[in-house]
C-alpha cells in the first residue's frame, strides 16, 4: 500500500471534478478523500497499491469533460486508518 497526497489547480471546482475522482477511486480500488481548497483547487489523498493509485493519477491529470487541470502536484504521505473513498466538506 502506498498514499500519495495531490493538489490539482486549475477549473477544478464546479465541474464535478470530486464526485467523478470518487467514481474513478472506486473503480481503481483505491481509498482516500478528496476536498475543495479555499483558493479553488482540489486536493486529494489516495491510498491504494501503486498501480492503483498511479493509475487514478494518471486520470486526475485530464478530469472530467468540463474540467481544466492545469496543474498537479504529487507528494508521498501516510495511508489515511479510514476506508472507502470520501468526499469531505
Amino acid at each position: 500500500m502506498i498514499a500519495r497526497h495531490v493538489h490539482v489547480t486549475g477549473r477544478v471546482q464546479g465541474v464535478w471534478f470530486r464526485a467523478w475522482a470518487r467514481e474513478q477511486a472506486l473503480a481503481e480500488g483505491v481509498s482516500g478523500w478528496i476536498r475543495n481548497r479555499p483558493d479553488g483547487a482540489v486536493e486529494a489523498v489516495l491510498a491504494g497499491t501503486e498501480e492503483a493509485v498511479e493509475t487514478l493519477i494518471a486520470k486526475l491529470h485530464d478530469g472530467p469533460t468540463a474540467a481544466k487541470v492545469e496543474n498537479l502536484r504529487v507528494a508521498d504521505t501516510t495511508v489515511p486508518d479510514e476506508t472507502g473513498f470520501h468526499i469531505v466538506g
